[in-house]
């Protein structure tokens, strides 16, 4: 089938994302101009790791000064496995998150104090840039997901600083048995996780005229990995999110 042939009417979306809490969903608008079907289900879920899987990989918190928080999860799960080891974190304990959300998050956790507690505006390229000349005396500890990008240990490595990854929680396929006899014109995808999922439930999955969009480079580069047809991407120039992206693709198709 050519890329011409691809461009197919769309009726039905699905987006592997949880569902939008009420007023939040930012696809309600186009689903209504094109009268799409739009549905949402995670495709990944996660399970923090026990207690004893983390007294295997020999890491004390305490011997840490700094602590590096990429998600809330990470910041739910850690603070809970503190809490089973009768840890308090000391006072003199810094904090750096991905960005603003995740760091007033800590707070739901400790006592915040101005002076250690440290954040990016947002994207990961702009948190790294906090460690390039700062903090190089500190002992940095990265709880985090089996399934993570490689962008932060790298970064640290470069620098030479002093720094150990603890896996906290893992990223697992859920399941999609129920999915099994249902069509969407349109899959959806976020994370290289989700397409692992997709074959995890359906190793015999075979495409046809069904349409995949993914965002970002890793997650596009497994829809390549697995011979599957990128159809919709994003970000890409003039496209900044998923949204635009299905927005351009559909009112090309189906006509404005």
């Amino acid at each position: 089938m050519s890329s011409v042939e691809r461009e197919l009417k769309v009726k039905s979306i699905l987006i592997t994302q949880p569902q939008p809490e009420a007023g939040k969903n930012v696809y309600e608008e186009f689903v209504k101009k094109y009268k799409l079907k739009m549905d949402f289900r995670l495709f990944i879920h996660i399970e923090p790791m026990a207690p004893r899987d983390i007294r295997k990989q020999k890491i004390n918190f305490l011997d840490f000064t700094a602590i590096i928080f990429n998600s809330r999860n990470a910041v739910d799960y850690f603070f809970s496995l503190a809490n089973e080891f009768k840890i308090e974190m000391p006072v003199d304990t810094k904090y750096f998150s991905i960005n603003e959300g995740v760091s007033n998050y800590v707070q739901k956790y400790i006592v915040p104090r101005k002076r250690k507690m440290f954040f990016g505006k947002g994207t990961e390229a702009d948190f790294l840039t906090l460690f390039n000349k700062n903090h190089s005396t500190e002992k940095f500890l990265f709880p985090c997901s089996d399934i993570r990008k490689p962008s932060i240990p790298s970064h640290f490595s470069q620098l030479g600083y002093n720094f150990t990854e603890c896996i906290i929680y893992n990223t697992v396929s859920s399941d999609l048995s129920d999915l099994a006899d249902v069509f969407y014109d349109i899959l959806v995808f976020f994370s290289p996780a989700d397409i692992k999922s997709l074959y995890d439930n359906f190793p015999d999955f075979v495409q046809n005229s069904t349409r995949i969009a993914g965002f970002g480079s890793s997650t596009q580069q497994a829809i390549a990995e697995h011979n599957l047809i990128l159809d919709i991407e994003a970000p890409a120039p003039g496209i900044p999110s998923m949204l635009a992206a299905l927005e351009e693709y559909t009112s090309r198709v189906n006509g404005k």
